[in-house]
């Protein structure tokens, strides 16, 4: 069975790992593959969501540490954020229940939508158990294809993969990095 990242697993995954490196490396969007769009509430799985990413040749672009921004939201953030977007050629949605309150996910995941098509753009869905999975299938997020955990194809070793779950189709992670879909 293909499942979400729970959020023990992420948090897990994310320790040992040394969080200022990681989100400073991530500040600047020059050169970067991957934009991650994520709920702030949700700062807390970031370390583990990056290392599944990066393990899989993913060079992540996150907002946190971006020192070029003000800081209190405004028009230059908006600008800055849109640059970002344009300049990495992946993004991923962290996607929780959290996202629906934010602000900034709807409109980063539209200028992403708009700028790299579906093919370039994946959820990266987790919850609190992997059963809880129908959210992620609401309004416009079932649109997108989502980075899941489990056998791909005739492999029955579980891997981390894109689910294109309307066609029950998936590609491997790492590929779907360097080509999207």
């Amino acid at each position: 069975m293909n499942s979400f990242a729970t959020y023990s697993e992420l948090i897990q995954r994310g320790q040992g790992i040394d969080r200022v490196r990681v989100l400073k490396f991530a500040a600047a969007s020059e050169g970067k593959n991957l934009f991650l769009s994520h709920s702030s509430a949700d700062n807390a799985y970031l370390p583990g969501v990056m290392s599944v990413l990066q393990d899989h040749g993913g060079s992540i672009y996150i907002d946190r540490q971006d020192g070029r921004l003000p800081e209190i939201p405004s028009p230059e953030t908006a600008e800055i954020l849109r640059s970002a977007v344009a300049a990495c050629p992946r993004f991923v949605l962290f996607v929780t229940p959290n996202s629906r309150t934010s602000v900034w996910i709807p409109w980063e995941l539209g200028l992403a939508d708009g700028e790299r098509g579906l093919g370039r753009i994946a959820l990266f869905p987790a919850a609190q158990t992997i059963l809880e999975q129908t959210w992620a299938e609401t309004e416009y997020l079932g649109l997108y294809r989502r980075i899941v955990f489990g056998p791909l194809g005739d492999n029955p070793n579980p891997q981390w993969f894109v689910l294109d779950h309307r066609k029950n189709l998936g590609k491997a992670l790492a590929p779907w990095i360097a080509e999207g879909w």
